[in-house]
C-alpha cells in the first residue's frame, strides 16, 4: 500500500462516522489513569474521530482539545460535545502553538500516521516534560466466539490492517523510552451496536456495497446462532487495551 492509499484508508472512516460513534467502545478508566498524568491540565486528543476518548477526558474536568482530519468525524464529534474545541489537522501538522498542552493522547490512530514526522510535531506542542500516550482497544480473541467473529471479518482475501504498536518504535528522542501497559476489560453492547462496530472497520468500509451487505448478514446469522450470543439482548465483549506512554526529556 502506497502512502496516498494509506492516507485515503485512514480518512475513510468519515463515511461510517455515525456507526463508529454507536459501535466503538470507550476506554477503561484504568488505562486513562495510566496514560494521563494527574498533573495534566490541558490535553490534546489527536486523531479524535467522533470523540470516544475526548468525552472521557472532558468528563474528568480536563481542558480538552480535539484534532481530527476528517470533516464528517469532526461534525459528529461537535454534535456530541459542542463545548469542546474541535480543530482540523493531522498528527504531522497540529494546529496548536508551541508548548500549549501538557499531554497528547492518540487513540486507535497512531498506526495511520507518519510517526517520523508526527513525533517532532507532538514534541513541539507539549509543555516541558509533557506526556505522549498512544492506545489501542483490541478484541480479546481468546474467547471462542470472538475468534469465530474474527474469522468472519477477516477471511482469506480480506487483509487485517496492522495496528497495535505500529509506529511506537519511531517515538524516540526528545522522548524517553516508551512504557507499555495493558488493561483487560469487558464492554456491554447490543446486537445492533455489534453490527455498528463491524461497519466502522476500515477493511469493511473498503468493500463494495454488495459485499458489505452480505458480510453484515453473515454476522447477524452468527449472532443469532452462536451459543454464547443467541437469545441474549446484550453482548459482553472482552477487550485488551494496549497503552504506550512516554514523556519529553526536556
Amino acid at each position: 500500500m502506497g502512502c496516498s492509499d494509506h492516507r485515503a484508508q485512514a480518512l475513510s472512516f468519515g463515511a461510517a462516522a455515525a456507526a463508529y460513534q454507536r459501535g466503538r467502545p470507550p476506554y477503561p478508566a484504568q488505562a486513562i489513569d495510566w496514560m494521563v498524568p494527574a498533573t495534566t491540565r490541558r490535553v490534546l486528543d489527536l486523531g479524535a474521530g467522533t470523540g470516544k476518548l475526548t468525552r472521557q477526558l472532558h468528563e474528568r474536568g480536563l481542558d480538552t482539545i480535539a484534532v481530527e482530519p476528517d470533516e464528517q468525524m469532526r461534525a459528529e464529534l461537535t454534535r456530541i460535545l459542542p463545548g469542546v474545541p474541535v480543530l482540523a489537522g493531522y498528527a504531522e501538522a497540529i494546529p496548536l502553538s508551541d508548548h500549549s498542552v501538557d499531554t497528547v493522547v492518540a487513540a486507535q490512530v497512531w498506526h495511520w500516521v507518519d510517526a517520523e514526522r508526527a513525533v517532532p510535531e507532538v514534541a513541539r506542542t507539549l509543555t516541558p516534560h509533557g506526556t505522549l500516550s498512544v492506545v489501542w482497544n483490541v478484541l480479546d480473541e481468546r474467547a471462542d466466539w470472538v475468534a469465530g467473529l474474527d474469522r468472519i471479518l477477516h477471511p482469506q482475501g480480506i487483509p487485517r490492517v496492522p495496528s497495535v504498536g505500529v509506529g511506537v518504535d519511531a517515538i524516540q528522542r526528545p522522548f524517553a523510552p516508551v512504557e507499555h501497559h495493558t488493561v483487560e476489560w469487558r464492554n456491554r453492547l447490543t446486537h445492533a451496536e455489534l453490527l455498528d462496530l463491524v461497519a466502522s472497520g476500515s477493511s469493511f468500509i473498503a468493500l463494495p456495497p454488495a459485499e458489505r451487505t452480505a458480510l453484515l448478514a453473515e454476522v447477524r446469522t452468527f449472532c443469532d446462532t452462536h451459543p454464547a450470543l443467541a437469545g441474549t439482548e446484550n453482548i459482553t465483549m472482552p477487550y485488551i487495551t494496549h497503552c504506550y506512554r512516554t514523556h519529553l526529556l526536556r
